[in-house]
């Protein structure tokens, strides 16, 4: 990170990931920052109004004009008005959680959700704005939907590192990735089963205009595993193809 616009962007992203705010120190040498550096940094976007100090703690955290421009940004997208109240029915209809990813220049970032499980066990992580492709049923339902050589320049740029620390299911390999794209393209939705989160499991569908065009994003439904279990597939998946549908007819941007 050379310049001072790549430092305050990192700073933000870092705060992002960690909402109940951290020390000065602490961003500094997170991100190999001289805290000098950072402090002038954080000075700047306090007094820009993105960051607050808390009074007791002295820990900088984010204050809620990004979340606002961010907003502001997917109403004028169209996914507040238009894609909100698909995500909704998908939620009601499955009794999990719903999410819808976006696709922007060559990135998966999660943009909206909908929470279907009204009690008992209920699926709602903090996983940050990109998706990760190789362990998620919305990162495999994409790949599956672009080319071969796109698919692979995006995992190269993820790389597989992650996928060793999240769940049991998560595949280790490049060559395993591969095949279950493949099978994501057989099925024409992609599915995984403790590979995210031990515990958890996902079903996934591609949202793209028409075959011929680039996806323009993802629908997904996850939850507790012993709900979505793979028995219920045949009930579940039909309702994120239908999501995935209607929101390929809406107006709302990539």
């Amino acid at each position: 990170m050379s310049s001072s616009r790549d430092r305050a962007l990192a700073i933000i992203e870092l705060l992002v990931r960690n909402v109940r705010g951290l020390p000065m120190s602490e961003i500094g040498d997170t991100l190999g920052v001289p805290r000098s550096a950072a402090h002038r940094l954080l000075a700047d976007l306090k007094a820009t109004g993105y960051v607050k100090q808390d009074p007791v703690t002295s820990h900088y955290l984010l204050t809620v004009r990004l979340a606002a421009l961010g907003l502001a940004f997917l109403a004028g997208k169209g996914i507040t008005d238009l894609a909100q109240p698909v995500l909704d029915e998908l939620a009601e209809a499955t009794g999990e959680l719903a999410r819808l990813a976006v696709a922007e220049e060559d990135q998966l970032v999660w943009v909206a959700k909908a929470q279907g499980a009204r009690t008992g066990l209920r699926y709602d992580p903090d996983s940050g704005a990109d998706v990760y492709l190789p362990a998620s049923a919305n990162g495999l339902a994409f790949l599956a939907a672009v080319s071969e050589e796109t698919g692979l320049r995006l995992l190269a740029e993820q790389g597989m590192e992650r996928a060793v620390s999240m769940g049991p299911g998560a595949p280790k390999t490049l060559r395993e990735v591969m095949d279950r794209v493949q099978e994501t393209r057989d099925r024409g939705y992609a599915v995984v089963f403790d590979s995210y989160e031990a515990g958890t499991s996902a079903v996934a569908a591609v949202i793209r205009r028409d075959n011929s065009t680039y996806p323009v994003g993802t629908v997904s439904i996850a939850g507790p595993s012993v709900r979505i279990c793979r028995e219920r597939l045949d009930v579940l998946a039909p309702h994120v193809l239908r999501a995935a549908s209607t929101l390929a007819a809406t107006e709302f941007e990539r």
